[in-house]
């Protein structure tokens, strides 16, 4: 009996001491946003060819695909970023409600990424696209090349507005912060705006605004918080 109260007085007291040990935390969120001229635009170049064969429509579509590859290269460099992100070959079908589908014919699609790294470029690129044969011209993205350090630089600004934030919640609680003990962040590119679709070529140049990139972060911090 003496050593079962023993024990639950023991148990009870370690109870309290791991209670009193719990610190009491503060969390806060900070924000921090840096606009910069972007130096890297991606372009997605395609050719959409029909045909009433497989072959033909294939063929069809490499031909012009070649013919555009050049004319990109030619603007762009022999050297130039580009590679194929998707290519299908599909069948056409008429639907009727009286009678089964009739294959009418095929169409191929061979799309391309273009990554430009002189920006004065790319509204010569877009025409040089779209006089060569290409039919599916848009999804102009403007980023930034090498993003690490100004991702670092934002998560250091929302850093020290959250550590800010959480001295002002304590100020207002008549205490203080103390360690930082968890902290997790998030950040992202914000791409300035773009022509969803570019327009056919014209006797004047594309016209082409790079807008700022927008990097945002945001880091949330638990401190402790201290009387």
């Amino acid at each position: 009996m003496f050593r079962s109260l023993f024990i639950l007085a023991a148990a009870s007291f370690l109870g309290v001491a791991v209670e009193a040990q719990t610190p009491r935390l503060v969390r806060a969120v900070g924000e921090a946003v840096i606009s910069v001229k972007p130096d890297l635009a991606r372009l997605s170049v395609g050719v959409v060819t029909q045909a009433n064969t497989a072959r033909e429509a294939g063929a069809q579509n490499a031909a012009q695909m070649e013919a555009v590859l050049g004319g990109l290269r030619q603007v762009l460099g022999s050297a130039a970023d580009i590679h194929t992100t998707s290519y299908s070959l599909t069948p056409n079908y008429k639907y009727s409600q009286t009678a089964p589908p009739v294959l009418v014919g095929y169409t191929a699609n061979n799309n391309l990424e273009v990554n430009i790294s002189d920006l004065s470029l790319i509204g010569s690129t877009i025409d040089a696209a779209s006089d060569a044969g290409a039919n599916n011209v848009g999804g102009l993205l403007f980023t930034i090349s090498d993003q690490e350090p100004l991702r670092r630089q934002v998560l250091g600004m929302a850093a020290k507005q959250g550590r800010a934030h959480a001295e002002a919640i304590a100020a207002g609680l008549g205490a203080r912060i103390g360690s930082v003990f968890a902290a997790s962040e998030a950040t992202s590119f914000s791409p300035g705006p773009a022509p969803s679709e570019a327009p056919g070529r014209s006797v004047t140049p594309t016209p082409i605004e790079t807008g700022l990139v927008q990097v945002r972060a945001t880091v949330t911090i638990d401190a402790e918080l201290l009387q």
